[in-house]
């Protein structure tokens, strides 16, 4: 397969076994999420609202877009997914799974409502930070600035899905003066049929969210693998014409020789001359060349690391104060500049269909299966009062809302933070804090608190031991 002998096939297809195993506990971790209210209200029947849940957890996986997928790959540098020794990528790739896997299945047995993202986040940082202390590693970690964005994404997500619920429910409150909407649900019969019918449309929007941000972070796990494994064949899209890389590339290099350097700072220069170097190169290796496959198969990760370093660079010296005075285009050739940049980031930010595919079967079986335990924590055990139809409307309104917005943006989120956040505001503005039961409160903010660093750590520390193993 793809070139490689037994040994490097059967541990390719464990990595890929081992990403569909994530995101079928991902599914039956989060699956809770979406179902709590319609379980618990008994606005669906358990096993029919799992299945509407994993259908809408893969639409949203298959429909969603790469954003997000992308976002995961980018934390790590591009020298870190391709090592001259092929087991290096594989003990790195195997370490941050196998933390996460352990992880998820250790807080969904115990109960608790703990995000996914941030244990692949964790996993991934103590991977980066660990691949920074090896002696031949100069010094390359991992992508801070897209560090920065995907940490405070994680961190405000929840304070804003508990405000926003918290304000949501008190303004519904105002409006809809002893509605049935704030009664708790009975113990044996459904709601109204309007109440059922908005339950069961906030669930089918968490679900779909859920699918289209929690499933593309499988999506760039199983892409991560396949560059490092195997960069001949996935390091750029293939099925793509390199005749309009090559183009898009001259059109780059004519607009950045028009461009004054006089008047540049060091940092300038430096963006300048990178951008000027690594756009040769990519005109070298495309030059009369009519597929991929003309590219010397040791030579095509270097295409990809020139074209995103050539969007690094041109978006740092676009914005560059001191850049300003000497970059003379106008406003049209600018717009045409960022164009063609971003047209050739597609090379790099891609998946096959079957990719998408195999991440959208995974996680929505995974969804139909493991419900109960989580359910019981969001409907009965954050408050002390039940959850009632409006709360449970309200906190997942809150949560396909902040998840569509940051699977727009191209970030991770954590359904299940926002969501319980989310849970948490509406009982906050039913009774005031002291309707919220410490107990759960505490043991989700405790395992909020501490998936990063564990994770982060045992990650790391696997990496370092499978890379001495199999080294």
């Amino acid at each position: 397969m793809f070139g490689l002998d037994t040994s490097l096939t059967i541990l390719l297809l464990l990595c890929l076994f081992a990403v569909c195993v994530f995101e079928f506990i991902n599914g039956f971790h989060d699956t809770a999420n979406a179902v709590a209210t319609v379980i618990y209200t008994h606005s669906l029947k358990p096993r029919i609202a799992v299945i509407w849940s994993g259908f809408w957890n893969f639409l949203g996986v298959y429909t969603g877009g790469i954003a997000v997928a992308m976002g995961i790959i980018n934390l790590l540098p591009t020298e870190a997914l391709v090592d001259q020794n092929i087991y290096h990528g594989i003990a790195m790739i195997l370490s941050l799974l196998l933390t996460a896997v352990i992880w998820n299945l250790g807080t969904w047995y115990f109960g608790i409502p703990c995000s996914s993202s941030h244990t692949l986040i964790g996993s991934i940082f103590g991977v980066g930070i660990a691949y920074m202390m090896l002696p031949d590693s100069k010094n390359i970690v991992l992508n801070w600035a897209k560090v920065e964005d995907v940490g405070l994404s994680l961190l405000i997500s929840p304070i804003f899905g508990f405000g926003v619920a918290l304000l949501l429910m008190i303004a519904l409150k105002k409006m809809l003066k002893k509605n049935k909407i704030f009664k708790e649900p009975s113990s044996t019969k459904a709601p109204p049929l309007w109440i059922r019918s908005i339950l069961v449309l906030t669930c089918t929007s968490v679900s779909f969210s859920h699918g289209s941000n929690d499933g593309q972070k499988g999506v760039g796990l199983v892409m991560i693998i396949l560059i490092g494994i195997v960069p001949a064949y996935f390091a750029l899209d293939n099925s793509r014409d390199p005749v309009k890389l090559l183009a898009n590339t001259n059109q780059i290099e004519t607009f950045i020789n028009k461009i004054d350097t006089a008047k540049f700072s060091d940092a300038d220069m430096a963006d300048y001359k990178t951008i000027k170097k690594k756009t040769d190169t990519i005109l070298k290796y495309t030059n009369r060349i009519k597929s991929f496959a003309g590219v010397p198969a040791n030579k095509r990760f270097e295409l990809r690391k020139d074209i995103i370093v050539i969007g690094k660079s041109s978006d740092k010296l676009l914005s560059s104060p001191t850049a300003t005075a000497g970059i003379k285009l106008t406003k049209d050739e600018l717009s045409k500049l960022k164009s063609f940049i971003k047209e050739n980031k597609t090379y790099t930010e891609y998946a096959p269909w079957w990719v998408i595919l195999m991440i959208s079967v995974s996680l929505g079986i995974g969804t139909m299966i493991g419900w109960k335990r989580i359910v019981i924590t969001i409907g009965e055990r954050i408050g002390k009062t039940h959850l009632t139809y409006a709360q449970g409307a309200t906190a997942e309104i809150i949560a396909a809302s902040t998840i569509s917005i940051s699977t727009a943006l191209g970030l991770p989120v954590s359904t299940t933070h926002v969501l319980s956040s989310g849970v948490a505001g509406t009982m906050v503005a039913d009774s005031g804090v002291k309707n919220l039961q410490a107990k759960t409160v505490r043991n989700i903010a405790i395992a909020w608190l501490i998936t990063l660093p564990v994770t982060m750590v045992v990650s790391g520390g696997l990496f370092l031991l499978l890379r001495w193993i199999i080294s």
